[in-house]
């Protein structure tokens, strides 16, 4: 293993009707005065929104609403939210919803106490807080990102076309309540394309140096095998409360940096789709499973000796006598026949992007960076080479 120093400030409390059992007593931590954020108010139809208003009225508490985040959330409504966050002198931010809403009310925390440019000092560049942001608190209603548990806030600026991620250990939420009931509710293809964007993240992570044997990759690749397996399950049975549950403590375990211990990581997937995104505003979990086998089809020979390992490891496939290539490239085109089998796109087109929006990729390709995690440098003419190989 490499040297690495861990730690998460989020406690998390996980399970059937946690939101009721451990949320009156959270309560009595912070002052008076709650933002409470959501996003298009799927919330106010399922029932989640009178019962967390209901605990909060019967804690005292004076609520201010945020609603209406977005599902790439943008600089715009981060600048709204901090905003109604300083004029109403909130104590504490609850996020109820998924990665968006939780990476929407990272970014408000942070806002709403800096006096300068939140974009240009801490998401176009990497920036220190030294300084105390308003308390955050996470209902998680859809799983997926992982945000729960991490600083991380991926926010898109509409005005420059930039959709970008950072994460700030001093913004990870104090709690997060995590009740996978909450995510029943949920149209499938947001279950599934969530469900996805975790298994990307292990994917994004596992995919680096170092290659010699480490725990890190171990429970990884265990990881990926119950994602798999529980999204299959849940396709089957949405409501499955055992699969269910299993794909919302993964996401939670592939984001909450313990499996990036002692790893360089390679998130070039996600940089590719960050900028696909910035243009284009399309739903993150499809991007990825557009993009991201393509992605690997370049990689695969760089990086042979995992991905015969992700071949024979995590979706079982045979040796047989085949070489080193022959395994990596199985395990690339098992993970594509996957994205298939749970009816995802796999292509541009599929996942709704114009004729017109076609010639936008070059300039999309122009915005993304080379990740230093990967296995192999890519340059511009590569990067452009794959989206339009994922036409």
């Amino acid at each position: 293993m490499e040297n690495f120093v861990f730690e998460n400030s989020t406690k998390a409390y996980f399970g059937k009707k946690c939101v009721a059992q451990y949320l009156p007593t959270l309560l009595q931590q912070y002052g008076s005065n709650v933002l409470l954020a959501y996003g298009g108010g799927s919330i106010k139809k399922n029932g989640i929104y009178d019962e967390v208003m209901g605990i909060l009225k019967k804690a005292g508490k004076t609520v201010t609403e945020f609603p209406g985040i977005m599902a790439n959330p943008t600089y715009k409504k981060v600048l709204e939210g901090a905003t109604l966050a300083r004029n109403h002198q909130a104590n504490l931010i609850l996020a109820v919803g998924g990665g968006s809403v939780m990476d929407c009310c990272k970014a408000v925390a942070l806002a709403a106490v800096y006096e300068g440019d939140v974009w240009a000092d801490f998401w176009a560049k990497g920036g220190t807080i030294d300084f105390p942001t308003i308390p955050l608190g996470i209902i998680m209603t859809t799983s997926g990102t992982g945000s729960e548990m991490n600083g991380g806030a991926v926010i898109t600026n509409e005005d420059l076309k930039a959709k970008t991620g950072r994460d700030y250990p001093q913004l990870n939420a104090r709690f997060a309540l995590l009740d996978p009931l909450y995510t029943y509710s949920v149209l499938q293809k947001q279950m599934i394309s969530g469900a996805f964007d975790s298994l990307t993240h292990m994917m994004e992570t596992y995919f680096s140096a170092p290659d010699e044997d480490n725990v890190s990759d171990s429970i990884n690749e265990a990881l990926m095998k119950s994602t798999i397996r529980n999204l299959r399950r849940a396709i089957q049975d949405p409501e499955d409360y055992q699969a269910r549950s299993n794909l919302v403590w993964a996401s939670t375990m592939a984001e909450n940096r313990i499996l990036k211990l002692g790893k360089k990581g390679d998130f070039q997937g996600h940089i590719l789709e960050h900028a696909l995104g910035a243009f284009t505003d399309c739903n993150h979990g499809c991007g990825l499973a557009v993009l991201l086998p393509i992605y690997y089809r370049h990689i695969k020979v760089a990086g042979a000796v995992k991905f015969a390992r992700f071949a024979t490891e995590v979706w079982g496939i045979e040796k047989d006598g085949k070489t080193l290539a022959e395994l990596a490239n199985d395990g690339v085109e098992a993970l594509v026949a996957f994205v298939k089998e749970i009816g995802l796109p796999t292509t541009l087109r599929e996942l709704g992007m114009t004729e017109a929006q076609k010639a936008l990729l070059p300039q999309i390709a122009a915005t993304c960076v080379a990740s230093p995690g990967s296995y192999k440098h890519l340059d511009g003419a590569e990067i452009l080479d794959i989206f339009n190989e994922a036409w």
